[in-house]
């Protein structure tokens, strides 16, 4: 068998992608007040949403170990030729390091982790590609290489409506988002080594799509690449995620499509409703 390709729900690969690529799922989970589920399992991004517009309180943790350790010997058990198992930045989760432990425990020689320094579909391009990779018949060293060379290629911009749940979840320090409070400012962050940082604050939302479609279109041409996939994220906010993606369809070009993907609790709790963002990721020659 191939090698076999596992990540966590932070990936939000949109819907049947991780199926139609082989792709392992580990979620994180999610606790709304006293309730426990399973990210992208037992609560999707409407449960988040909607608990969040009600003011409940909604947190995530890491998958333990013994969850990764479950999915690793259940994949060589069925055949596969080894692992290579990517996610999102240990900067922002301990699920790289849960990942780390379980290796340890079946084996580093077969399992391969790798932190992706990013997220979304950030972390969910790398994926796509180093399962390509693992099909067409890829060593588990070559599976790796991809992940982390496409991973290292992306960039992720996201405009939020608040960071008050980031400086809440510890995703951002208490100074940046002081800077986030003016009224009327959208603030608009993206994923620098591993960690999510202000960039700067726009002050309405049309022209907070707008300013992302400029940065994706500067990201874009600076890959020199000959085309880029594109996703764009949300969470409630279906109309402007759509507008966006046709928006970066219609100035940059030539693209290998754009998807669209909501966010769910491993990401949402700490962004909140209304996030907004784009992944440019370069496609490969």
């Amino acid at each position: 068998m191939p090698v076999a390709v596992v990540t966590d729900s932070s990936a939000y690969l949109p819907d049947g992608f991780a199926a139609r690529h082989a792709v392992h799922v580990v979620p994180l989970h999610v606790l709304i007040d006293d309730e426990p589920g399973l990210d992208g399992v037992d609560i999707g991004p409407a449960e988040v949403g909607a608990a969040m517009a009600a003011r409940r309180t909604v947190t995530t943790s890491r998958p333990n170990p013994d969850e990764f350790v479950s999915v690793y010997k259940r994949l060589l058990d069925e055949g596969a030729d080894g692992i290579v198992s990517v996610h999102l930045s240990r900067e922002l989760s301990g699920t790289w390091e849960s990942a780390r432990l379980a290796a340890q425990e079946v084996g580093v020689d077969q399992v391969r982790v790798v932190d992706s320094r990013t997220t979304a579909m950030g972390l969910g391009f790398a994926v796509l590609r180093a399962a390509t990779t693992a099909t067409g018949g890829g060593s588990g060293a070559v599976v790796e290489d991809v992940a982390v060379d496409a991973a290292g290629r992306t960039t992720a911009y996201f405009v939020v409506e608040t960071l008050e749940h980031l400086r809440r979840g510890g995703r951002i320090g208490s100074a940046a988002a002081f800077l986030g409070t003016a009224l009327a400012v959208k603030p608009l962050l993206h994923v620098e080594d591993g960690r999510i940082v202000p960039l700067e604050k726009v002050r309405t939302t049309h022209r907070a799509v707008l300013r992302l479609v400029d940065l994706a279109e500067k990201a874009a041409s600076a890959s020199g690449a000959e085309a880029v996939e594109l996703a764009v994220h949300h969470l409630g906010a279906h109309q402007r995620a759509a507008e966006l993606a046709t928006l970066l369809d219609e100035q940059i070009s030539p693209a290998s499509g754009c998807v669209v993907s909501e966010l769910g609790a491993a990401i949402g709790a700490h962004t909140g409703p209304g996030v907004l963002g784009v992944v440019v990721c370069p496609a490969v020659g």
